[in-house]
């Protein structure tokens, strides 16, 4: 890639949320660069390569990463875990305040409110670190004029694993949002869901399986309709397939030439 694609940016901030599993990072933001909330970034850090074309004896390795940031921030910000023995996220959790990073000027990525036309309750599934998109399309004006009800189901191992759950439910008292949210008590609706370990307020089990016992509807006070229900899906494939495979049964399917859908799933995990 080419120099003219990317631009250099530096780190200024990173939060460790659980040690060598889960952290988050934000970067300085080119002023050209756009996105629409729930797209993702190209971020690219070096790596040593003796064989290295060029002849530096370094090359830049790309991955793809969710924006967590609002459109309006100044800054990026991004949510990620560690993969043991993992080429990029193993180099990017030793990322430190003044490292440079670089990021793609191409937003990317369908996982956004304009995938569908608008319906009156926007439901968010997410497993782990996929979270990050929907934090981005939580703070987007937009969403909230349009929706009756946002529900965020957030999937996760343990409960040392909800991070972010402060940012979410602090959105109640934002100065915009939480407007809201006091015009309309139970317009942003958060359901953490622990699949290891039993935690007083939060559900247990996968998505899939609550959805499936009709405990997820009964948590949430909302109804998965298809005929007002919009459904976004993020996070580990295997969860994403078999949500998508149980939520077809029940109506729902991504957009198709000539046939709008109610669903809208990101596959570049």
């Amino acid at each position: 890639m080419t120099a003219e694609k990317y631009t250099v940016e530096t780190v200024t901030w990173v939060k460790t949320w659980v040690p060598h599993k889960l952290f988050s990072f934000r970067t300085t933001r080119s002023p050209g660069f756009r996105f629409v909330p729930g797209q993702f970034a190209r971020l690219g850090i070096e790596r040593p390569d003796p064989a290295a074309e060029d002849g530096s004896g370094r090359r830049i390795v790309w991955r793809a990463y969710s924006i967590v940031s609002a459109p309006y921030d100044d800054f990026l910000e991004f949510f990620s875990i560690v993969v043991p023995e993992g080429e990029f996220t193993s180099a990017l959790e030793h990322l430190r305040e003044g490292d440079k990073i670089y990021v793609d000027k191409t937003n990317f990525g369908f996982l956004t409110t304009a995938a569908f036309p608008a319906g009156k309750d926007l439901w968010m599934l997410a497993s782990g670190t996929g979270l990050a998109p929907f934090v981005s399309v939580l703070q987007d004006l937009e969403v909230w004029e349009t929706y009756d009800h946002l529900i965020v189901v957030h999937s996760v191992r343990t409960a040392e694993e909800l991070v972010y759950r402060d940012t979410i439910e602090g959105l109640r008292d934002h100065e915009v949002f939480g407007e809201f949210c006091r015009e309309q008590p139970g317009k942003l609706i958060y359901l953490p869901s622990i699949t290891r370990e039993k935690v007083e307020g939060a559900m247990n089990g996968r998505i899939t399986t609550l959805i499936a016992s009709g405990e997820l509807e009964r948590r949430a006070g909302v109804t998965l309709d298809p005929a007002r229900s919009r459904v976004m899906l993020c996070g580990n494939p295997e969860m994403v397939s078999d949500l998508r495979k149980l939520l077809a049964e029940r109506g729902f399917g991504t957009s198709r030439r000539g046939k709008p859908g109610n669903l809208a799933v990101e596959n570049y995990w």
